[in-house]
């Protein structure tokens, strides 16, 4: 089963945050612009929470709030779940099952190395699949 850092390997490490002080707007927007669900909230080199278009959701439409006037650090999640390079796969799908969660911040010592969503994590399980069913058909047909 594939590890995290292979993962990354293949899709890369780039990592989109905002700052806790920031305008929700801001971060939607930029979710928008990078096509992702989520973003990691940090100050400076610290993760300090994330946030999500749930959180968006559930705490700024669904309260009635500005999205504007609101700063992130007042929707954000925290504390947050993280899982280091080496964890595989699997264990990072069990953890966003037991959470309810769709991204893990990827963490090395304390530096923020990547992040994966469930969807990396589905595309990295068929990936798995397809090639073992390959070769089985190749082992099957010698």
């Amino acid at each position: 089963m594939m590890n995290v850092r292979q993962l990354l390997d293949r899709k890369g490490r780039e990592v989109f945050s905002v700052s806790p002080a920031a305008a929700v707007l801001e971060a939607i927007r930029m979710m928008a612009e990078r096509h992702v669900g989520a973003l990691l909230v940090m100050q400076g080199d610290e993760l300090t929470g994330i946030v999500s278009e749930r959180d968006y959701a559930r705490k700024v439409i669904l309260k009635g709030r500005s999205s504007a006037d609101t700063p992130v650090r007042d929707i954000m999640s925290t504390p947050v779940l993280t899982v280091q390079p080496e964890a595989t796969v699997e264990k990072c799908m069990q953890l966003m099952t037991d959470h309810r969660v769709r991204h893990l911040p990827v963490v090395e010592g304390r530096r923020v190395v990547g992040m994966v969503s469930i969807g990396d994590l589905v595309k990295a399980v068929i990936a798995d699949q397809q090639q073992q069913i390959q070769q089985l058909e190749s082992y099957i047909h010698s």
